[in-house]
């Protein structure tokens, strides 16, 4: 897919330094800003991020024989004198707006994703499901901000039939911001939970914060929600005044009751089969736990809005993301990989899955970030869950500083054992599991658990 020089001079203004007799010719065969990857047909766009400068690196992209280059007002003196080029007040601006040209052009459905847990998951589950339709393109990894989703819809080609991107916040708004540039026909919610607490400060901002997805939704699109969050589909009528799916899930046991009328989707999971019956189909998920059974009802509602015709009886078999519903078995114990990061929320459904498992259960809990001054509170009640429950013992990792704050409320409760060092935990874990033992490994981030995964007997 080509950008004509006209498509570009409607977005970034007319171009400087182009000679008449050129501007016939002159199309490009891609955005970029990496110039390490950037071909001599692509528009090069010099962003300026945390860590880099694209504007250090134009003469290693001027060796590579591109025709022309965005720059920021005031930074065009380090091109030669003859060298064609826009020049803008933001680069990433500019970027972005492209990236809308870029998906305005590509006409295909876009799903867009948000939640404070699961999204990614669920990313991953849409994609499956949607292969029904032929080539689907999924944001890779974490590329959920604004410079991952805009280089998603650059790298989205002609065969894709649909685009899934992920949008992660760090602040009101972000997805507000990435709506805008994105436009999607379909967008999901999967939950509102207390991640990224301490930086809105309350579940409040959080629910206006996700809610931002439908600002420059298609009208005639959805917006798919989980059912029975008041505030959440108040919050979204302030928004969003078209179509709005609510998705439920339920025990199979609860398949014998007579609901009340309404529009909402249900799916009901038979925990012992990992089986979801939804609208007399029933599928079956490699992704172990109810939490999960409720990412794949979302999966679900979306590849109904696109018309995908399910058999009566359907198989799905998830590929992991590291750090995410991965199993590893050992001849003594099975890990369950959750390593990549913690919400209170999805601490209490790993925990929840867990308990589920036969023979004793053991949890290596890194602790939560990001909470605020609701951190006390949210870890206290990880603790109180874990110390009423048939855990056979917790590995607490934290610092120092938060060792002071918990240690007097855990020194009488013999399950805990409270690390400040990930290096300490193999040796403890080691000698406390027996053979056919459960080990559920959690904590955000910052702790970095997988590394010791390996030296877990």
């Amino acid at each position: 897919m080509e950008f004509s020089l006209s498509e570009l001079n409607n977005v970034l203004g007319l171009i400087k330094n182009l000679d008449e007799d050129k501007k016939k010719f002159l199309n490009f065969r891609n955005i970029s800003i990496d110039s390490r990857t950037l071909f001599k047909n692509d528009l090069f766009i010099a962003i300026k991020g945390k860590n880099f400068d694209g504007h250090s690196f134009l003469p290693e992209v001027l060796n590579k024989g591109v025709k022309a280059v965005v720059v920021k007002e005031g930074l065009q003196k380090f091109l030669p004198s003859n060298f064609p080029y826009w020049v803008v007040n933001d680069t990433l601006e500019a970027f972005q707006k492209l990236t809308l040209l870029k998906r305005k052009k590509l006409n295909i459905p876009l799903v867009a994703i948000t939640g404070s847990v699961g999204k990614t998951t669920t990313k991953e589950m849409i994609g499956e499901v949607l292969k029904k339709l032929g080539k689907i393109k999924l944001s890779h990894a974490n590329f959920n901000n604004e410079i991952g989703v805009g280089l998603t819809i650059l790298e989205t080609d002609m065969e894709d039939n649909v685009l899934v991107l992920e949008m992660g916040m760090r602040g009101l708004g972000q997805i507000e911001n990435l709506s805008k540039y994105s436009e999607p026909d379909i967008a999901v919610i999967t939950n509102i939970g207390t991640a990224h607490i301490g930086l809105l400060g309350s579940k409040k901002n959080i629910t206006y914060a996700k809610c931002e997805i439908s600002k420059f939704l298609n009208p005639e699109g959805v917006v798919i929600i989980p059912a029975n969050d008041q505030f959440l589909e108040e919050t979204l009528k302030e928004y969003w005044k078209g179509r709005v799916i609510k998705v439920e899930l339920l025990n199979i046991e609860n398949k014998k009751d007579i609901f009340k009328k309404d529009d909402n989707l249900r799916g009901f999971y038979n925990p012992s089969k990992n089986t979801i019956l939804i609208e007399e189909n029933t599928f079956e998920i490699s992704f172990e736990g109810f939490h999960n059974a409720s990412n794949f009802l979302f999966a679900y509602a979306v590849a109904k809005e696109l018309r995908i015709d399910f058999a009566s009886f359907n198989k799905f078999d998830f590929a992991s993301l590291g750090g995410r519903n991965k199993i590893l078995k050992s001849v003594k114990t099975t890990i369950y990989d959750e390593s990549y990061n913690a919400s209170p929320e999805s601490v209490k459904a790993c925990i929840k899955n867990l308990l589920e498992k036969p023979r004793n259960q053991f949890f290596i809990f890194g602790s939560m970030q990001e909470l605020g001054k609701e951190s006390e509170k949210y870890h206290r009640e990880i603790f109180n869950l874990i110390d009423n429950s048939d855990i056979e013992k917790c590995l607490f990792i934290c610092d120092r500083k938060d060792e002071e704050i918990y240690s007097d409320y855990l020194k009488d409760k013999r399950k805990f054992l409270v690390l400040n060092n990930i290096k300490d935990v193999p040796e403890e874990i080691n000698k406390s599991t027996k053979k056919g033992d459960s080990i559920l490994i959690k904590g955000s981030r910052c702790w970095q658990l997988d590394k010791i995964i390996q030296l877990i007997n």
